[in-house]
């Protein structure tokens, strides 16, 4: 006579959503590394200017440096970008810099002036660049 257990044959719910869990974190923590060294390295430092609809010049080195990635479990999604920082503006500087627009500037002496930036997208592209690459990256991700 032949035996089956039968729960055997059916697989544990518990276990395929852990691993799943797992491996999406895994992935999209690899995917955010790819894209944040990507942008990261489209930013030359140098005193240039760069040209509008190009990756922007990083006269002091600190919009390289605050380039991050993060992610969100709740959302199971992960985020990179430039953090917000300011030396004399209102911390605008990274968003201005992907998409362009107008801001209000305070110099030294409180006087204010507006500014107009011209995009030069940097974390667009490097997405871009890096999107092509994400279906691979979910191969036997799941074990």
């Amino acid at each position: 006579m032949i035996k089956f257990d039968v729960t055997s044959m059916f697989f544990d719910s518990k276990k395929v959503i852990s691993a799943t869990d797992r491996a999406t974190r895994r992935v999209l923590s690899r995917f955010g590394a790819f894209v944040r060294r990507t942008a990261k390295t489209s930013i030359r430092k140098r005193k240039k200017i760069s040209q509008p609809g190009s990756p922007p010049s990083s006269h002091t080195g600190l919009l390289k440096k605050f380039i991050y990635f993060g992610y969100d479990a709740t959302r199971r999604a992960v985020v990179v970008g430039a953090m917000r920082f300011s030396r004399r503006g209102n911390g605008e500087a990274p968003g201005l810099l992907e998409h362009g627009g107008t801001t209000t500037l305070t110099d030294r002496r409180g006087k204010k002036k507006s500014a107009k930036y011209k995009a030069r997208p940097f974390m667009g592209p490097a997405f871009e660049k890096e999107n092509p690459k994400l279906p691979a990256m979910w191969k036997d991700s799941v074990y």
